[in-house]
C-alpha cells in the first residue's frame, strides 16, 4: 500500500509442493530474467487489484528501500489472506514459521531462534505475553495490518534492531487514502477432525474498517475491529522423554542395551480459541509543517481447552521398580532402539487436562513531525503493555479393585505416524474410574501470570549536511530512551481428593466419551475438569509450595538509552549511482532483576544487575547498475539482548551439610547480549514493481553466544552470611558427626556467555507474472524463494540435563536453525476469478516448547510442509460491485507436528491438528 512505501523510502505426506519445484520456479524465473527485459515496452498504466497489487506493493517497497529488506503488503483493507500476520510473514525469503497449537506462532529469521528478532509496531519496539521478548504472531489479526516490513539489515536509526533481523508490523495512515474507505467481511470455518462433546469444529471471522478524511484532508481517521473464534482440535500420541537404555532389572524382557521411552500416552484435545482486535488511528496535517499521529492498538485472547487422555508408565505401576513386574515380549528392536512389544502390570490411568489462558496487549503511540525549511524534528512517545493469565489443572483417574486391575498392552512405535497401544481393559465407563491418588498423585495445577510494560521516547533531527561533506546528503540524529518491566508469578500447588476420598465424577459433570482410536484405543470420558476440582477436591496454589517453584518468581527491568548518527548517502562511485546510510548507534543497557532465593529452606530476597555500552557501527549501499539492476552492501555489528527470563536473579540455593559446599540454579542478571558482526550482499534485478529476481548472501560473526553452564567456583559469599552449619551431619558414611563450615564457593547452573560461531546462509527469491513470458499465461504468477542456512555453531548440553535428555544428545546446533527454508506461491487472476495454493516448508530444526511445567524445552522437530488454497471471486461492476467471495483451505495435506529425541526413530509427539476450510465473504464501499 501506499503507506508501506512511503515509509520505506525513509525510514511427510506427499506435498502438493516438494522443494525441488520450488527450487525448479527460482531457476525458471532467473532464466526468465532476459525474456521479460525484452518484453518490457512502455504501456498505458492500469489498475491493479487483488492478489498482484498486494504483490507489485510489496516489491515497490523492496525495491526503493535504502538497505536489505523483504515486505508483505495487504492487497486491500482488511485483504490480508492468513488468520494472522504470522503467516504472511512465513512466506518471505529467509523466514520459518514455528506452529503452536496448529497456528503459525513464532519466526525464525535466517536460521535464528525466534529470541534473536526484534519485533516493532509502526517502528516502535513491543511487550509480549511470553516469558520472553519473542512476540506471538497470532495475536496479531491480519485484517488490522496494512504491511510488513522485514529490516535484513539494520541501519542507524532503527531502534531495537535484532541480531537476525528486526519486523515492523505497520498499520495504515488515513490521510494517504484519496477517499473514505469502508469494508467488511466475514469467515465461516470448519476443522476436519470434526466436533468433540464439549467443544464444536467451526469456527467464524468477522472484520471491519473504516477510513475517512475531514476538514479539508487535515484530519484523518481508520478503524479496525476483527474477532476470531478458532476451534481446538488435536489428536495426540506422546512419548516420554527421555529415551534412555534401559536397566533390565527395572524393565524384564528388553534385551541388553535397548534404548527405550519410559511411556506412552494418548490425547484427543478439545477447545477454541477467541481473539478480539482494535485498531485506531488519528492523523491530524494542519498545515505542511506539522503532521501528528496518534495509534492505538489493543488484542485480546482467550484459549480454553480440555485434554483426555490415556497414559502408561513402562516402569512404574504404584512401584518402581514394577511390582509385579512390568515385563516385556514379543519384542521388536531395530538398531537398538525399542519399536514395539508386549508388555504385563501396567496400570494406566484417564487423566483431564483443563487450560485456559486469557492474553491483553495494547499499545499506544504518538507521533509529531514538525518541519521547518530543510529540516525536521520528530518526537515519539509509546507506551505497550501486555498481560498473561492462565489456569491449568489436570485430574488422574484410575480403576480400582482387588486385585489392582492391572492391564497388559502392545505397544507399537512408529516414527512418520501415530504410535498405537493397545489395552484389554475397558475404561470408557466413567462410573468405574476414580478421582484418586494414582501413580503419579490425584493432579496438580498452576496460575501463571505474566506483565510485561514498556515505555520509550525518541527524540530525533534531519537536515541537509553541511557543504563540503563527501557523499552524504543529509544526516539525523536522535535519542531513544525505553524503560521495560517485566515480571512473571507462577503459583503451583497439588491438587488432593477432598475429604470424602477416592470417588466418582458425578454424571452432570461429565461431558461424553473421546475416541482415541487413531492410538489404536477405544474411548475414555471427557469431563468438567475445573468443576469436579471445586467439588470433589483442594486446590491451593502458592509460590513458595515446593522449593523449586521459588525460582519461577521474577522481576527483570531494562532501562535501554539509545544515541545515533546516521547519515544518508545520494552520490556517485566510480561512475555508478549509489545511495544508502552510514551511522552509529551507541546503546547503553541497564538491566536489573529482582527475585527470591532458597536458602536450606527458607525464602529470601534476592537482586542483580548489570550495565553495558555497545558502539553499533553500520553500513547500508545500494549501487545503480542500471536497467533496474541493484547491488546491495550492508556491514554492521549488531547485538540481540538476553532473554528476559535468562536474566532472572531467582535461584535455588543450599547447602550440602557432608562437604559444606554450596550449589544452586537459576537466571543470570549479569548477561551480556549476544554479538556478531555481519556481512550482507544482495544483487536484484527489477521490472518496474511488476517483477523481479534476487540472489542474496549473508555472513554473521557471532562473538558471544548465550548458553547454560555450571560454574564450580560460584561465589556464594553474599548467600551464606549468617548461615551456620547444622548440628550434626552424615561424613563418609558415619552419622553424628560435627558438620564442616560452610564455603564461601560452589557450583552453579544458569546461562552464562560463551564463545559464538558463524552463521552463513544464500537467500534466492523471485516475483514473476507469467504473461511477461508468453501470453498464454495470462493471469497465472509464480513467488518463490529457497534459503540454504549453515552455521558451526555448538552448543554444549553437558550441564543442561533437562534438554540433553529432550535431544538425546550431548551437543547440538544452532535452536531455530533449519537448514533448508522455501515458499511457493502459484496464483491465477483474470476477470474477477483468484486462485492461489501456497506452500511453506522447512527442513528439521531443534524448537522451543513449553512443557508441563512451563519450562521451555529444546526438541528435535521435524521438517514440515505446509500447503493453503485459496479460491475468490470479486465483482467489479453492477449491483454487487466491491463485493468478494472466498474459500480458503488452510494446511491442505493435513500436515503432522512431529518431534523426537536424538534420531527420528525415538518419536517424542506425533500431533495433528486438522485442515481447516473457511468460506468467506468481503465488501469494500
Amino acid at each position: 500500500m501506499t503507506t508501506s512505501i512511503q515509509r520505506a523510502r525513509h525510514g511427510r505426506r506427499a506435498p502438493v509442493f516438494q522443494a525441488r519445484p520450488v527450487a525448479a520456479s527460482c531457476a525458471l524465473l532467473l532464466l526468465g530474467a532476459s525474456e521479460l527485459a525484452m518484453a518490457q515496452q512502455a504501456s498505458q498504466e492500469v489498475t491493479v487489484t487483488g492478489i498482484r497489487r498486494g504483490i507489485e506493493s510489496a516489491i515497490s517497497v523492496k525495491k526503493n528501500a535504502e538497505s536489505i529488506v523483504e515486505a508483505v503488503s495487504a492487497e486491500d483493507i482488511g485483504k490480508l489472506p492468513d488468520n494472522s500476520i504470522a503467516e504472511s510473514i512465513a512466506r518471505l525469503p529467509g523466514l520459518a514459521a514455528q506452529r503452536v497449537a496448529g497456528r503459525a506462532q513464532v519466526i525464525s529469521l535466517r536460521g535464528m531462534s525466534p529470541d534473536f528478532a526484534t519485533t516493532t509496531l509502526n517502528g516502535r519496539e513491543m511487550v509480549s505475553t511470553g516469558d520472553n521478548r519473542s512476540v506471538e504472531f497470532d495475536q496479531y489479526p491480519s485484517e488490522l495490518l496494512a504491511a510488513v516490513l522485514v529490516h535484513k539489515t539494520p541501519t542507524a536509526s532503527l531502534i531495537g534492531q535484532g541480531l537476525s533481523g528486526t519486523l515492523d508490523m505497520q498499520t495504515v495512515r488515513p490521510l494517504n487514502f484519496a477517499s473514505r474507505a469502508v469494508a467488511v467481511g466475514g469467515r465461516y470455518s470448519d476443522n476436519s477432525l470434526g466436533s468433540a462433546a464439549n467443544a464444536k469444529g467451526s469456527g467464524n471471522r468477522f472484520n471491519f474498517s473504516y477510513i475517512d478524511q475531514f476538514a479539508n484532508r487535515t484530519v484523518g481517521v481508520a478503524i479496525g475491529f476483527a474477532h476470531q473464534e478458532t476451534p481446538i482440535q488435536e489428536n495426540q500420541v506422546g512419548l516420554y522423554e527421555p529415551w534412555e537404555v534401559k536397566d533390565s532389572n527395572v524393565t524384564p524382557g528388553l534385551p541388553a542395551a535397548t534404548t527405550s521411552s519410559g511411556g506412552i500416552k494418548a490425547l484427543r484435545r478439545t477447545g477454541k480459541t477467541t481473539r478480539d482486535g482494535l485498531m485506531a488511528t488519528v492523523e491530524v496535517k494542519p498545515s505542511a509543517a506539522w503532521t501528528s499521529v496518534v495509534d492505538l492498538f489493543h488484542s485480546k485472547a482467550k484459549q480454553e481447552d480440555t485434554a483426555n487422555q490415556l497414559e502408561m508408565n513402562f516402569n512404574y505401576n504404584g512401584a518402581y521398580p514394577c511390582n509385579p513386574a512390568c515385563n516385556w515380549s514379543n519384542v521388536s528392536v531395530v538398531n537398538g532402539t525399542l519399536a514395539g512389544g508386549t508388555m504385563t502390570s501396567a496400570y494406566p490411568l484417564v487423566r483431564g487436562m483443563y487450560n485456559k489462558r486469557d492474553d491483553t496487549i495494547d499499545a499506544l503511540g504518538w507521533n509529531n513531525r514538525f518541519k521547518a525549511g530543510d529540516a525536521t524534528l520528530t518526537l515519539d512517545l509509546s507506551w505497550s503493555k501486555a498481560k498473561r493469565d492462565e489456569l491449568n489443572l489436570e485430574n488422574n483417574t484410575q480403576l480400582v479393585g482387588t486385585p489392582v486391575p492391572y492391564d497388559t498392552t502392545t505397544v507399537r512405535f512408529r516414527s512418520n505416524d501415530f504410535s498405537t497401544f493397545a489395552l484389554t481393559r475397558d475404561y470408557s465407563n466413567p462410573a468405574t474410574l476414580f478421582l484418586r491418588g494414582t501413580i503419579y498423585g490425584s493432579g496438580y495445577g498452576k496460575v501463571p501470570h505474566v506483565d510485561d510494560e514498556l515505555k520509550s521516547f525518541k527524540l530525533s533531527g534531519a537536515m541537509p549536511a553541511p557543504k563540503g561533506l563527501p557523499l552524504i546528503s543529509d544526516i539525523e540524529v536522535g535519542l531513544n530512551y525505553a524503560d521495560r518491566q517485566k515480571n512473571k508469578t507462577q503459583p503451583e500447588a497439588n491438587i488432593n481428593v477432598g475429604a470424602q476420598g477416592d470417588t466418582v465424577i458425578g454424571s452432570d459433570l461429565q461431558y461424553g466419551l473421546v475416541n482415541l482410536g487413531f492410538a489404536g484405543l477405544g474411548s475414555v470420558p471427557s469431563w468438567n475438569v475445573p468443576g469436579a476440582v471445586s467439588r470433589y477436591m483442594t486446590f491451593s496454589p502458592s509460590s513458595t509450595a515446593f522449593p523449586y517453584l521459588i525460582a519461577k518468581a521474577w522481576s527483570v527491568s531494562e532501562k535501554i538509552t539509545t544515541a545515533f548518527l546516521k547519515g544518508n548517502i545520494d552520490s556517485e562511485w566510480a561512475g555508478f549511482p549509489v545511495r544508502g546510510n552510514v551511522g552509529v548507534q551507541l546503546q547503553r543497557a541497564d538491566q536489573s532483576s529482582t527475585g527470591m532465593r532458597l536458602v536450606n529452606n527458607v525464602a529470601a530476597p534476592v537482586a542483580d544487575g548489570k550495565t553495558y555500552t555497545d558502539v553499533l557501527p553500520s553500513l547500508n549501499l545500494a549501487f545503480d547498475l542500471g536497467q533496474e539492476q541493484t547491488l546491495r552492501l550492508g556491514l554492521a555489528k549488531q547485538v540481540a539482548r538476553p532473554r528476559v527470563d535468562e536474566l532472572r536473579s531467582s535461584l535455588d540455593f543450599g547447602i550440602d551439610n557432608a562437604t559444606g559446599k554450596p550449589g544452586g540454579s537459576g537466571g543470570n542478571a549479569k548477561l551480556d547480549p549476544w554479538r556478531a558482526n555481519a556481512l550482507d550482499l544482495s544483487y536484484e534485478k527489477y521490472f518496474g514493481n511488476k517483477a523481479y529476481v534476487a540472489v542474496a548472501g549473508f555472513y554473521k560473526d557471532l562473538r558471544s553466544y548465550i548458553y547454560k553452564q555450571t560454574i564450580s567456583n560460584y561465589d556464594y559469599s553474599g548467600f551464606i552470611a549468617g548461615l551456620v552449619p547444622a548440628n550434626s551431619c552424615t561424613v563418609g558414611g558415619v552419622t553424628n558427626q560435627p558438620c564442616p563450615p560452610i564455603l564461601a564457593t560452589g557450583n552453579y547452573t544458569a546461562p552464562f556467555n560463551g564463545s559464538g560461531g558463524k552463521l552463513s546462509g544464500v537467500e534466492m527469491s523471485a516475483s514473476l507474472p507469467l504473461d511477461k513470458l508468453t501470453p498464454a499465461l495470462k493471469g497465472f504468477g509464480v513467488v518463490a524463494s529457497m534459503t540454504f542456512n549453515h552455521s558451526n555453531i555448538s552448543i554444549d548440553l553437558s550441564q543442561d540435563g533437562d534438554n540433553r535428555g529432550s535431544l538425546g544428545k550431548a551437543s547440538i546446533g544452532l535452536p531455530g536453525l533449519s537448514k533448508r527454508v522455501s515458499n511457493l506461491t502459484a496464483y491465477y487472476e483474470a476477470n474477477g476469478f483468484e486462485v492461489r495454493v501456497s506452500q511453506r516448508r522447512r527442513s528439521d530444526f531443534i524448537g522451543e516448547i513449553g512443557d508441563f511445567a512451563a519450562n521451555r524445552k529444546l526438541r528435535y522437530v521435524v521438517g514440515e510442509n505446509i500447503t493453503d488454497l485459496q479460491v475468490g471471486y470479486s465483482f467489479a461492476e453492477g449491483r454487487f460491485k466491491g463485493l468478494s467471495l472466498t474459500a480458503q483451505v488452510n494446511n491442505l495435506t493435513d500436515e503432522a507436528y512431529q518431534t523426537y529425541s536424538g534420531t527420528r526413530d525415538r518419536p517424542l509427539e506425533y500431533i495433528k491438528w486438522g485442515r481447516s476450510v473457511l468460506l468467506g465473504a468481503n465488501y469494500r464501499f
